[in-house]
């Protein structure tokens, strides 16, 4: 996943190494040894040091990015919705769109369904 040399930002301190959460680094060496918790060497500009890391403790910057447009646009939708009081588009959004399927079922049924349905339960 990870390559040498790619910038990756620290989003977890699994061991509690002090890590500076948030913040970026590079990528510099990968610790192939069978012994070691750790997988990759990285060096963080900041703080002018290098640290070991687990893989679980860095995400790449540009995943970060992608993951943080698609969340701004979702909620741009979401107040365009509101603003708009376009209650498809809100629904879409929120996916609510199965629950609304399912509260159609009820109301199609004929009156004489309902009670059969009704009378079969109290049967049993």
């Amino acid at each position: 996943m990870f390559k040498l040399g790619q910038r990756v930002v620290i989003v977890a301190d699994s061991f509690e190494q002090g890590l500076p959460l948030g913040e970026y680094g590079y990528l510099i060496a990968r610790d192939r040894n069978p012994d070691s918790a750790f997988s990759w060497v990285l060096r963080i500009p900041k703080i002018d040091k290098h640290i070991a890391v687990v893989e679980e403790d860095i995400v790449l910057e540009e995943q970060l990015l992608a993951e943080e447009a698609n969340r701004i646009s979702h909620e741009a939708l979401l107040d365009f919705a509101l603003a708009t009081r376009n209650e498809a588009l809100f629904r879409q959004l929120m996916g609510m769109e199965d629950a609304e399927e399912a509260n159609d079922e009820p109301a199609k049924e004929s009156m004489e369904e309902f009670i059969r349905k009704v009378n079969i339960k109290a049967w049993i």
